[in-house]
C-alpha cells in the first residue's frame, strides 16, 4: 500500500493551478513603431522644407542696415 498525503492526483492539482494563472498579456508593437516612424518622417520633411524653403524677407539687409 502506498502512503500519500492526499487523496488529490499531483498531476491534476498542478494543471488546475497553471488554468487558475493570470495569462501573461503581450502588448502588440506595430502601433508604437508606426507612431515612432510618423514622428520620424514629420520631423525629416519639416526639417527638409526649412532648408529648401526660400526665405521670407525679399529685401536686401544691407538696405535697411545703417551706415
Amino acid at each position: 500500500m502506498e502512503l500519500r498525503d492526499s487523496a488529490l492526483d499531483v498531476a491534476e492539482v498542478e494543471r488546475a493551478r497553471a488554468l487558475l494563472k493570470t495569462p501573461v498579456r503581450q502588448d502588440p508593437m506595430w502601433p508604437a513603431l508606426m507612431a515612432a516612424t510618423a514622428l520620424a518622417v514629420t520631423s525629416v520633411v519639416f526639417a527638409t522644407v526649412m532648408v529648401l524653403a526660400p526665405p521670407l524677407q525679399t529685401e536686401h539687409v544691407t538696405r535697411g542696415a545703417p551706415s
